[in-house]
Order: C-alpha cells, then sequence, then structure tokens
C-alpha cells in the first residue's frame, strides 16, 4: 500500500494498523532548534484519545507518545522525528463475525476490492486510530510554529451534530473545553447529551460538522495556481476518516450569496490593510489574506453500529450483519483534535514553502 505521506516541505507519514502492537509516524522537515518533548505532544493526544466519557469509544487506549528519533537534549535536529504509539486495549475478537462480511458503509469491500485482502480487525488502517499518529505530528507542527509564529492559534469545535446545530449568538470559546462535544455553546451541549444517548442506546450513530479556525496566521501563504493553501487545507481534512466534505469559509453557502453581499471590503488600518468582513475565509486567490483561515468538514456517521445491516460476506451471499465491539456513536466528536492538527501541518508546510520562495518578503500597501 502505498501514498501514506503528505506534506511537501513538513512531511508526515503515519504507520500501524488498529489492532497491530504500535501505530505511529515519521515527520520529516521540521526546521532544527525547536524545543520539543514527550511532554509537549502528549496533552493533544490526551485530547484525542478513546474512553474519555460515555459518549465516544470504551476502548482504553492511553495513547502514550514516544519520540525515538530526531530530537537531542530537547531540541529538533532537523532530521526526521519517529513518533510511535503503542496499542494496548486491542480486541481482536470482536471482529472475528466480520471477517468474511463487509460492514455497509465502511471501506472494509473498497479495501477487498483493490487490494485482494484486508485486516478485518477494527479496519486496519482505515480505523480512525491512525489520526492518533496525525494528533501526535500536528503536536510537532504546534511546537515549530510556536518557535517561528507566535500569536498563531488553532481552534477546533463541533458546530453542528446531526440536524441540531450551535446559535452562534451563544458562541463561548471558553465554553469548548467544559463539555464533552467540543462544542462553543453551552444550552446546545445539554441538549445534544440527551440527543447522543438516545441514539447510542437505540444502537445507532450520528455525523457532525467540525470548524478548525487559525488566527494570526501571516498573510502570504500559499501559491497559484497548484499550492493553493485552501486546496492543500481541503485535501488534508477530506483526508481525515469518514470525513465526506470540506469547505473554507462561507463555502457552498456562498452559492446564495450576491456579489455585494460576498466580497469582503478592505479600509486601510493603523497597521495596514483590514478587511471588513471574512466571507473569504482567510483565503484569496489560493493566497492568506492575513485574516482568520476557517475551514469546516463534515464527518459521516459511524458505520460499526449494532443495529443488523443488509451486507454480503466475500463469497457473495447475503447476509444481516450487526457490528459488535467498541464504537463511537459520533466519530465527529474525536475528529476535533484531528481537525487542529492537519490545520497545525498544512500551515506549518506553507510557511516553511513561503520562506523558501520569497523568503518572507512581502509587498507593501501604503
Amino acid at each position: 500500500m502505498s501514498l501514506n505521506t503528505f506534506g511537501h516541505l513538513f512531511r508526515v507519514t503515519t504507520w500501524g494498523e488498529s489492532h497491530g502492537p504500535a501505530i505511529g509516524c515519521t515527520v520529516d522537515g521540521c526546521p532544527p532548534g525547536v524545543s520539543l518533548s514527550e511532554a509537549d505532544l502528549q496533552p493533544w493526544l490526551d485530547r484525542r484519545k478513546p474512553g474519555t466519557s460515555k459518549f465516544t469509544t470504551q476502548r482504553k487506549e492511553p495513547d502514550e507518545v514516544r519520540i525515538l528519533s530526531g530530537v537531542f537534549e530537547g531540541k529538533t535536529t532537523g532530521t526526521p522525528i519517529q513518533l510511535m504509539i503503542e496499542n494496548t486495549d486491542q480486541r481482536s475478537k470482536d471482529y472475528g463475525e466480520i471477517a468474511q462480511s463487509f460492514r455497509p458503509g465502511h471501506a472494509d469491500i473498497t479495501y477487498h476490492q483493490k487490494y485482494g485482502l484486508r485486516d478485518y480487525r477494527g479496519g486496519g488502517r482505515s480505523s480512525a486510530r491512525e489520526t492518533a499518529s496525525r494528533v501526535a505530528a500536528g503536536g510537532v507542527a504546534r511546537a515549530a510554529l510556536a518557535a517561528l509564529v507566535p500569536g498563531l492559534k488553532i481552534t477546533g469545535y463541533i458546530v453542528q451534530m446531526g440536524v441540531k446545530g450551535i446559535d452562534r449568538a451563544r458562541f463561548d470559546a471558553a465554553e469548548i473545553e467544559r463539555n464533552p462535544f467540543w462544542v462553543p455553546d453551552a444550552v446546545a451541549a445539554v441538549e445534544w447529551a440527551e440527543y447522543l444517548d438516545a441514539l447510542r442506546l437505540s444502537h445507532n450513530s450520528v455525523g457532525a460538522v467540525i470548524e478548525v479556525v487559525a488566527e494570526g496566521v501571516p498573510p502570504g501563504l500559499g501559491a497559484p495556481l497548484y499550492g493553493k493553501l485552501d486546496s492543500d487545507l481541503a485535501a488534508a481534512m477530506m483526508s481525515i476518516n469518514a470525513v465526506k466534505g470540506v469547505e473554507i469559509g462561507e463555502g457552498m453557502a456562498s452559492a446564495s450569496l450576491t456579489g455585494v453581499e460576498n466580497a469582503d471590503e478592505i479600509r486601510m488600518g493603523p497597521e495596514g490593510p483590514e478587511f471588513l468582513s471574512n466571507h473569504a475565509g482567510g483565503i484569496l486567490g489560493g493566497i492568506s489574506t492575513g485574516q482568520p483561515v476557517v475551514c469546516r468538514f463534515a464527518v459521516k456517521p459511524t458505520s460499526s453500529i449494532l443495529t443488523p445491516r443488509k451486507t454480503v460476506t466475500q463469497g457473495g451471499a447475503e447476509v444481516d450483519l450487526i457490528t459488535k465491539g467498541r464504537h463511537d456513536p459520533c466519530v465527529g466528536i474525536r475528529a476535533v483534535p484531528v481537525g487542529e492538527a492537519m490545520m497545525a501541518c498544512v500551515i506549518l508546510d506553507h510557511l516553511l514553502m513561503d520562506r523558501g520562495q520569497t523568503g518572507g518578503v512581502r509587498g507593501r500597501i501604503g
């Protein structure tokens, strides 16, 4: 299997399977001299790890990350950084009954069609367990960004679960860390708990929409025409397990706006041009404007549920399948730190490319 690497200069290769001995990643292209330790990475993994509430899978994984290379005396050396996370709570027997059957909505059937074999134990590489490696890599990217662009901040949160969305009039960033859904709306958090509880107890699941915002992104990142910041962001978010849609700024809603409504007007401020709105999501022509970069992605409902679903076996027999095991009723909850990690990796990658192409020189205005 190939194509397990993303990024241009800051490159991340993930490896391992859901029920193998370990998962991890190799991060290449991180600048030297960045302060980095396992303690810097662990908080990000703790936000993604399973079993943190009754609304996530009850698989118990500490997700403790180990740095195997690329760091000496607390600083990155500029050589490949190898990160490893051991799997400690696999229950491969839960998947014995699906060894010959394809789970509807899952990648089982396409992996078999492409490769002629598949790791049925939790889905192998198609499992959301792979995203722990991305979060670890995102921790490296955040450390480098903190050194190169002090003040840059990346925040993710859920804005919709199933048919229930947040009320942006009640948006409270401080609320994001106070509830199990990473939702910036205290009222919605209470409603969603009841909603998801009912779905979980009825052996069902639901999708979600996650918004990730990067503040303090300098203008000038991204390049026309095939190196656009938004195209790389879209590809990064779409590569996350279970993601079925990505949008930047107003996204699909921009189709319903007029030109008068959509154009982000500009005035001169004390430190240069200032935009009066941000329908573009901080990116114009594939290049960052200096405004917050806003990206949203939609995560489909978890495919593995206890409700019988019609499918076929590898031999072509028609069966009804119940997927046993420990699964997220809404996988979008744990996708929030993954989206943040991918945003960090893409922004750092484009920052390094810009430094190589322009040296950070900018056109003057005013």
